[in-house]
C-alpha cells in the first residue's frame, strides 16, 4: 500500500514533455496544416522602395491572371489601421495602415493583397500589380531620421522621447568620482527567425456567426482585439485560435497587419482565405528588434565602486509602433532596468525612439536587456582595467547583496543569489580549467574568458505594466480547471505556449494539488472562445502568472474533492489528503475517480457542495519578480581568419523553484544559442537607400549545431515568496546573458592587440583586423 504520509511532489521532477511525441511523429498541427475546404490564397504586393508617395496602383493586368478572385487595396478596405498608444508626454501616436494608401515607409510594406484560388496564381497576380511610387529620401538610421521625417506628427523623426530618471546630483557625483568612463555601445538590428514564419487562415463560421481566425501567434486575445478595433467589429464576433506555434520569440506577440487583412478579406468575400509568410518576407518585411545606441557616462571610486550613471539611449524603432506594445517598449525597458544587478548611486536616463524606413520593431526575446547587460558589463570590465582590479572582483564590489533593495530606478528587487551565482560560476571556470587553456593556447589560436552577471525581470503584472501607461495594459491572467467523471482534468488558460512545455509543467502543478498523475491533465490554450481574456505568452510570464492562476483554481477544486471525500470517509475535510490518485484519511482512501463520479452522477447525496461542482477559477496579477544568473563563455579565436568559436559555456542560474528541471535546461540552452548568434552572427543590413540586404539565410546567419557548445547548467534556488509556487520567470535569461559573455571573451582574447569592441555582433573581419593592427569600420581603438 502507498504510504500517504510519504512526501512527494510532481513539481521539481524531470517529467518528460507531454507535447513531444506528437511533434516527433509529425502529428503537430500548425496554422499551415489547417485544412479548410475552398480556401483562397493571399499574396501581398509589397513596396519595392523604402520611402515614397504612392502615385498609382494598376491592377488591370493582375486581374486577368487565371485564378485571381479579387485584389484589395486600402480604399477597398476603408483605409483601416492599427494604432498603438502610450498615454504619456513624449510619445507620438501614429497609425499603421493595414495597407499603405498614400505613401510607403519601408521596403516590403504591404500596398495591396491579391486573393486567388491557389498560392501560385496569387503570387503571379501580386507580381503583376504595378505600383508607381515617387521615391523620397529614406531615413535609414538614427542620424538621418530627423532630416527626413516619415510622419508629419513627428517632424523631428522622434516617436518617443522619455526622460525616465533625472537625478539632479548626477553631474556633481560624476565630477567627484575617481574615474569617469564616457562610452558608446551599439547593437545590430536582428530578426527573431522562428522555425515557423507567420501564418493565418480566416473563415466565416455562419452557424456561430463568427469570423474564425487561426493564426501563429503568442497573443490570441490581442489579435482578436486588433481585428475588432481595425474592422469595427464586436470582439464576440471574432474567434482567434492559435494551434501549435513553431516559435515566436516576441515576433508574434504583436498583431501583424497581414493577420487583420486576411481576416478582412475572408469577411468581405465570404470564403476562407489563407496566407503563409515565406522566409524572404519574414526577413525583409516582418517585425525586427534591438538596433540601439547608448552614450553612457559612469563614475567609479578608486576602489571600483559605481557612483553614478548618466545614460542617453537611442533606439531605431522602424517605421511604425507595433500594436499593442508601441515603439516605446525598448527605450522604456532600457531606461528602467539599465542598472540591473548592481548598486548605483545617482542615476539619470533618457530614452528615444527614432522612426526609420525599416520594418517596425517588436519586443524580441529579452527586450533591451541583452543591450543593457552589455553596457553594464563592459563598464565593469573597462573600470577594472583602468583601476587595476580583477574583473570578477569589481563585480563583487558592486553587486546587490542586501534585500529587498530599491534602486535609483525605483525598482524593488526581492531576494536573489547574485553574489553566490558569481562565486559559483568562478569556481566552475576554475574546475573546467579555462584559465589553463587560455594561458597555454598555441598559435594561431587565442582563448578568452567572458563573464556576465544579470537579472531577468519577469511576471509583469498590471501594477508594473500600468506604469508604462499603454493604451492596453497587459498583466493578469485567468485559468479554469474542471474535472470530468473519470477523474481527468481539463485546464483552460489565457497563456499561449509556443515551445515552452506548458502542457507538461502546468500538468505537474495541477497534479500536485489534486493528487493525480500529470498524464490525467489536459491543457487547452490559445483559443479566445475557451478562456477568459488573457495576455498570452511573452516576457517569461506564463509559469509565474498563468501557473499561479492554475494553481489557485486547482486548490479550490481540491477543496471540493476533500469535501466529498469527508462525506464518504466520515472525516473532517481538513484531515483529507489528496495523493496517488486517491483521497486519504490516515490509511483509508477512496479513488479520486470515484469522488468525481459521485459529484457528477450523484450530486444530490452531497447537498453542501459548492455550486460550481468540479470546476474552479483562479486568477493571478503579480507585481513582477527577478530571476538572476551568471554566464561565462570560453571563446577560441583563429588569429589568421578572425573566426570566433565558443568552445565552452557555463550558466549558474536562479529562477526560484524549478517546476521541471529538464524544461528549464532546454529553455536556457535555446536562449544561449540565440544569444551566441546575437554576439557573433546575426545582423540585418540595409543599403543607403533602405533596401534590405539580408533577405535569405545566406546573408542573415542563424546558428547551427556547429556554433553551439556544450552548456553546463548549475541551478540555485531562491524561493519567490510573492507567489505560492515559489517560481520566477526564466525564459529570456539565456538570450540576455550570452551576447555579453561572448563579447567579453572576444575582448579578453584581444587584450594584447589594443582593440576592444563595444558592439554586437563582432564579425570575423573585425577580429582579423584587430590582430593585424588595422582599424575596422565597426571596431574602435580603445586607450586605457
Amino acid at each position: 500500500m502507498t504510504d500517504p504520509a510519504r512526501p512527494f511532489t510532481w513539481v521539481g521532477q524531470r517529467v518528460p514533455r507531454h507535447e513531444d511525441p506528437r511533434f516527433l511523429r509529425g502529428a503537430g498541427a500548425y496554422t499551415d496544416d489547417i485544412a479548410v475546404v475552398g480556401a483562397l490564397h493571399a499574396s501581398f504586393v509589397r513596396s519595392p522602395v523604402a520611402a515614397g508617395r504612392i502615385v498609382s496602383v494598376d491592377l488591370e493586368e493582375a486581374r486577368n491572371i487565371p485564378g485571381v478572385v479579387d485584389i484589395l487595396t486600402a480604399d477597398d478596405l476603408g483605409r483601416p489601421a492599427l494604432r498603438a498608444v502610450l498615454e504619456r508626454d513624449g510619445f507620438v501616436a501614429t497609425d499603421m495602415p493595414l495597407l499603405a494608401a498614400d505613401r510607403v515607409r519601408y521596403c516590403g510594406e504591404p500596398v495591396a493583397v491579391v486573393i486567388a484560388e491557389d498560392a501560385y496564381s496569387a503570387e503571379d497576380g501580386a507580381e503583376s500589380v504595378i505600383v508607381e511610387i515617387a521615391d523620397e529620401a529614406a531615413p535609414v538610421d538614427i542620424d538621418s531620421a530627423a532630416g527626413n521625417p516619415l510622419h508629419e506628427e513627428a517632424p523631428d523623426g522622434v516617436l518617443v522621447d522619455l526622460q525616465m530618471f533625472d537625478d539632479p546630483s548626477i553631474e556633481q557625483v560624476l565630477d567627484e568620482s575617481h574615474v569617469v568612463l564616457d562610452e558608446q555601445f551599439t547593437s545590430a538590428r536582428v530578426n527573431a527567425a522562428p522555425m515557423e514564419c507567420r501564418a493565418v487562415v480566416a473563415e466565416l463560421d455562419r452557424r456561430a456567426g463568427q469570423l474564425v481566425v487561426h493564426t501563429s501567434t503568442q497573443v490570441p486575445h490581442q489579435v482578436r482585439s486588433g481585428i475588432a478595433q481595425a474592422l469595427g467589429m464586436a470582439e464576440g464576433e471574432i474567434r482567434v485560435i492559435a494551434p501549435d506555434v513553431g516559435g515566436g520569440f516576441g515576433l508574434k506577440c504583436v498583431v501583424g497587419r497581414e493577420e487583420v487583412v486576411v481576416a478582412a478579406a475572408a469577411r468581405r468575400l465570404g470564403r476562407p482565405v489563407r496566407w503563409s509568410e515565406d522566409r524572404r518576407e519574414s526577413l525583409m518585411a516582418s517585425f525586427t528588434g534591438r538596433e540601439q545606441r547608448y552614450h553612457v557616462r559612469a563614475g567609479f571610486t578608486e576602489d571600483g565602486v559605481l557612483t553614478g550613471i548618466d545614460a542617453d539611449i537611442q533606439v531605431d524603432v522602424g517605421a511604425y509602433s507595433a500594436y499593442p506594445f508601441t515603439c516605446g517598449v525598448e527605450p522604456l525597458m532600457a531606461c528602467t532596468e539599465l542598472p540591473g544587478v548592481y548598486r548605483v548611486g545617482a542615476y539619470s536616463a533618457r530614452g528615444r525612439g527614432y522612426a526609420t524606413a525599416k520594418c517596425p520593431t517588436a519586443p524580441y526575446r529579452g527586450v533591451s536587456r541583452p543591450q543593457i547587460v552589455m553596457v553594464m558589463e563592459r563598464l565593469m570590465d573597462k573600470a577594472a582595467t583602468l583601476l587595476g582590479i580583477d574583473p570578477i572582483e569589481i563585480r563583487r564590489r558592486n553587486l546587490i547583496t542586501d534585500f529587498p533593495y530599491t534602486g535609483p530606478n525605483l525598482i524593488t528587487y526581492e531576494p536573489g543569489s547574485y553574489l553566490q551565482s558569481l562565486d559559483d560560476c568562478e569556481r566552475a571556470i576554475d574546475a573546467a580549467g579555462w584559465r589553463e587553456i587560455t594561458a597555454n593556447a598555441q598559435e594561431p589560436y587565442r582563448y578568452g574568458i567572458g563573464i556576465c552577471c544579470f537579472s531577468e525581470r519577469s511576471a509583469y503584472g498590471t501594477p508594473t505594466m500600468g506604469a508604462r501607461r499603454m493604451g492596453m495594459t497587459p498583466g493578469y491572467d485567468v485559468a479554469h480547471v474542471r474535472m470530468d467523471p473519470s477523474g481527468h482534468v481539463t485546464v483552460t488558460t489565457g497563456t499561449c505556449g509556443h515551445g515552452q512545455g506548458h502542457e507538461t509543467t502546468f500538468a505537474q502543478i495541477v497534479a500536485d494539488q489534486l493528487g493525480i498523475e500529470p498524464a490525467q491533465v489536459r491543457l487547452r490554450q490559445g483559443d479566445t472562445d475557451l478562456s477568459s481574456y488573457g495576455w498570452g505568452t511573452f516576457a517569461s510570464r506564463s509559469l509565474v502568472i498563468g501557473g499561479t492562476a492554475i494553481r489557485a483554481a486547482s486548490v479550490r477544486l481540491a477543496e471540493t474533492l476533500k469535501q466529498v471525500a469527508s462525506d464518504v470517509l466520515e472525516a473532517d475535510p481538513a484531515d483529507v489528503r489528496l495523493r496517488d490518485g486517491a483521497a486519504w484519511v490516515d490509511r483509508v482512501s477512496v479513488p479520486v475517480s470515484d469522488l468525481a463520479q459521485r459529484v457528477h452522477f450523484r450530486a444530490h447525496e452531497h447537498p453542501d457542495l459548492p455550486e460550481q461542482l468540479l470546476e474552479a477559477r483562479g486568477e493571478s496579477d503579480p507585481d513582477g519578480c527577478f530571476s538572476n544568473a551568471t554566464h561565462a563563455a570560453l571563446v577560441r579565436i583563429d588569429t589568421q581568419t578572425g573566426d570566433a568559436h565558443v568552445a565552452d559555456y557555463i550558466v549558474v542560474e536562479d529562477c526560484g523553484v524549478v517546476v521541471n528541471p529538464m524544461i528549464v535546461d532546454g529553455q536556457v540552452r535555446g536562449g544561449v544559442a540565440q544569444g551566441i548568434a546575437a554576439g557573433l552572427l546575426e545582423r540585418l543590413e540595409y543599403a543607403e537607400d533602405g533596401q534590405p540586404m539580408s533577405a535569405t539565410f545566406m546573408d542573415y546567419l542563424v546558428p547551427t549545431a556547429s556554433e553551439i557548445p556544450n552548456v553546463a547548467i548549475h541551478h540555485l534556488e531562491t524561493r519567490n515568496e510573492q507567489n505560492p509556487l515559489g517560481a520566477k520567470g526564466m525564459g529570456e535569461g539565456g538570450t540576455i546573458g550570452a551576447p555579453t559573455a561572448v563579447l567579453g571573451a572576444v575582448n579578453d582574447a584581444l587584450r594584447d592587440t589594443g582593440t576592444q569592441f563595444d558592439h554586437i555582433p563582432v564579425l570575423p573581419a573585425q577580429i582579423r583586423a584587430a590582430f593585424r593592427g588595422v582599424a575596422s569600420p565597426a571596431g574602435r581603438k580603445e586607450i586605457a
